[in-house]
């Protein structure tokens, strides 16, 4: 395979869940923090941080913390796009780009997840492509799990694995 090959994925999954709910899933600190990160910190353009319950807008940034690791373990970013309803673009590791598409399409609600730009790595185990594309999929089904049963897949004891070998 080429570079070209690893620099673009694409994910959907389907959902019992309206388009409102999915949108509100990824588009507010809180709904993140439900299925996604240990904490999402957003700011606005004026350096002002947002509430957990408000939705963000094109051009906030972002700091987000992950389940498993410490605060000196994150992620930066900028909100590129928002429509207020249904998509949102961001960036994300390695200066890829996110894009989330939810569309209400044959009796169930569809998320359409892009992630482009991603930088070409070629150890595996080093791969954004690889990391990210399975990290996704993950994340997907644990939002799917959250929203239709109210279970969290995440582990969230760091104490089950410190001491795994």
């Amino acid at each position: 395979m080429t570079a070209d090959n690893w620099n673009k994925f694409k994910i959907t999954a389907d959902f019992n869940a309206d388009v409102r709910s999915i949108y509100e899933s990824f588009a507010t600190p809180i709904g993140l923090e439900k299925w996604f990160l240990r904490k999402a910190d957003f700011f606005a353009i004026a350096g002002r941080q947002r509430n957990a319950d408000e939705f963000i807008s094109k051009e906030d940034t972002y700091l987000w913390y992950w389940h498993g690791y410490d605060d000196d373990t994150n992620e930066y970013g900028q909100v590129l796009e928002n429509n207020g309803s249904d998509l949102l673009k961001f960036t994300f590791s390695g200066g890829s780009i996110v894009t989330i598409d939810i569309q209400n399409k044959y009796g169930v609600t569809l998320v359409e997840l892009t992630q482009e730009n991603i930088p070409y790595e070629s150890d595996p185990a080093k791969s954004l492509y690889v990391q990210c594309q399975a990290g996704w999929i993950f994340y997907l089904a644990n939002l799917k799990s959250v929203l239709e049963g109210g279970v969290d897949l995440r582990n969230k004891r760091l104490d089950l694995f410190s001491n795994f070998k």
